[in-house]
């Protein structure tokens, strides 16, 4: 199908540019004591959410092309389905075919990891436990160890990073004891030795993102391959251990540890010859310790190469082909919106700060690196602070704002694209007061944006990627249970358009979801929708 834009006979779009907000993780929930979107003073938001060209979008499970609709939404998933205009089956999904199919196990890739394993040589499993689904899924793990043990490779070690993110913040025991229980049952019953090696929490062990902070990803190296780090007898001794030293410790914050024999030995440091998988379908926090065991002359920290057959779950990166090996195709998405819109000579502008910066450009843009046309795109990222979140709620949302009224006045840019990290980085952290100051930071961000737009005759819409500061905590049993992880909830979708005069009306769309907002994006600018995008949230009179 060509790249091709056909104009609107009736409208071409208003005279200044179109600017799309997203408010990352600021869903809409109950309006109760655990919403921090509910509890934040939000005078912008308020008055938005009373106009009339307001709506709610579906961000999860099935309308973003995940497994079912029990699977909250993400970042990756939520700019893929924007960028999309349509649903493509997403990372979760693709891997529970393949593994339900069998064909995982029919890959080359699976085969020469098998016979790694069968040549004296120890397979390596290394990714983050828990169901969360938005990175991994532990039932991936688990199907993964028990081919090993049909296919009879005898020696198997797992490096175990702690979720307490997309999940309970102190839920690591509820998948490291029934992991644990599956490496003894399958060492007994197969004769083989399987066992945890290593571990950490994901945000201070191996699962930086965007060059960020390389310290993480050498804490991992360190721990998973070099067996330095603090020493356990088991990784459940050392989860138990970290909680009773300090109570309010969470699970994405640990340490890094290593589990030792009786000798004080390592158990299971990856070494020359190994195989090393790592068991995260998602890109964005596997690719910088994928480099590092693929890249001879990384200089990002001082690691001593090893020489491993190294696959992921998934490519993670199809433009830099990072891993050169994978199990799991990744969706081929096409005819992205930025490719109509370069097609059609539309320019444009994409800005966020580091935590986000890959979803305003590579995920939007169907899992490609770099530009589409550098002609007519401009990509800004602000470097996101090094420090836990909730200690600097605003993050760098000012900054953003300050450079995004600094495009648009330019008069260089039909379009743009801004995210604001805060609901989502914050919400991830569980503390209730950073929380609100991160949601009323982006409501009062979203007001200045809105007065340039109003300034330059131009439009915005108002969105979010997926919730997550809306449900902080939530009351079980009379207790207060803290809720760091992605919420099932809607999110909202405004569209403030300074000199609307009746030419359009919210339509009627049927369970409408982030896809079908690529659709009112073109209509805003002046365009139809390509045939087989979901249905503009729109319809002109």
């Amino acid at each position: 199908m060509p790249l091709e834009l056909k104009q609107l006979p009736h409208f071409k779009g208003r005279k200044g540019p179109l600017l799309l907000i997203i408010m990352d993780g600021i869903g809409l929930g109950e309006p109760n004591a655990g919403n921090a979107v509910h509890l934040a003073r939000t005078p912008i938001l308020d008055q938005l959410f009373q106009g009339t060209r307001v709506t709610q979008l579906k961000a999860h499970g099935t309308a973003v092309g995940l497994p079912t609709d029990d699977d909250m939404g993400n970042s990756e998933v939520g700019h893929n389905a924007i960028g999309a205009g349509r649903v493509f089956a997403q990372g979760a999904k693709r891997v529970d075919e393949s593994l339900k199919s069998g064909a995982l196990f029919e890959n080359k890739v699976w085969s020469q990891i098998v016979e790694r394993g069968k040549k004296d040589h120890t397979v390596h499993f290394l990714g983050l436990l828990s169901d969360g689904n938005v990175h991994s899924h532990i039932d991936h793990l688990f199907t993964l160890l028990r081919q090993c043990a049909r296919e009879k490779i005898a020696r198997v070690r797992v490096h175990a990073l702690l979720d307490g993110r997309d999940v309970g913040e102190r839920s690591a025991l509820d998948y490291l004891q029934p992991t644990e229980k599956l490496l003894q049952q399958l060492s007994k019953e197969n004769d083989v030795d399987y066992r945890i090696a290593s571990g950490g929490g994901r945000m201070v062990t191996t699962m930086d993102r965007y060059n960020a902070d390389w310290s993480v990803v050498e804490r991992g190296w360190n721990a998973h391959v070099l067996g330095k780090g603090r020493a356990f007898t088991s990784a459940v001794e050392a989860v138990r251990s970290y909680y009773d030293e300090n109570p309010k410790i969470t699970d994405q914050y640990m340490d890094s540890f290593v589990v030792v024999d009786k000798n004080g030995e390592p158990v299971g440091t990856i070494k020359d010859g190994d195989a090393v998988v790592n068991f995260n379908f998602r890109g964005d926090r596997a690719i910088e310790i994928t480099r590092a065991f693929e890249e001879k002359d990384l200089n990002e920290f001082e690691h001593s190469f090893v020489d491993v057959f190294y696959a992921g779950m998934m490519q993670y990166d199809g433009d830099l082909h990072i891993p050169k090996n994978f199990l799991v195709d990744p969706p081929q998405i096409d005819r992205t919106i930025s490719q109509y819109l370069c097609a059609a000579g539309v320019t444009s502008f994409a800005i966020s700060e580091t935590q986000k910066f890959g979803h305003v450009t590579y995920f939007w843009n169907g899992n490609r690196s770099g530009y589409i046309d550098t002609a007519l795109e401009t990509y800004v990222e602000i470097p996101s602070d090094k420090i836990e979140f909730d200690q600097a709620p605003r993050m760098k949302a000012p900054e953003i704002t300050e450079k995004t009224i600094e495009l648009l006045r330019s008069n260089r840019y039909r379009f743009g694209r801004v995210n604001f990290a805060n609901g989502d980085m914050v919400g991830h952290t569980g503390v209730m007061e950073a929380a609100i100051e991160a949601v009323e930071t982006v409501d009062t961000c979203v007001g200045e944006l809105l007065e340039i737009i109003k300034e330059l005759d131009g439009t915005a819409i108002v969105t979010a990627d997926h919730g997550n500061a809306d449900v902080m905590f939530v009351e079980k049993n009379g207790k207060k249970e803290i809720k760091t992880a992605h919420t099932l909830n809607p999110v909202p979708f405004v569209i403030y358009d300074p000199k609307y005069n009746d030419e359009y009306k919210m339509a009627a769309a049927e369970n409408p979801g982030l896809t079908n907002i690529a659709a009112t994006l073109l209509n805003l600018l002046g365009y139809d929708k390509p045939t087989d995008y979901d249905d503009s949230l729109i319809e002109f009179k």
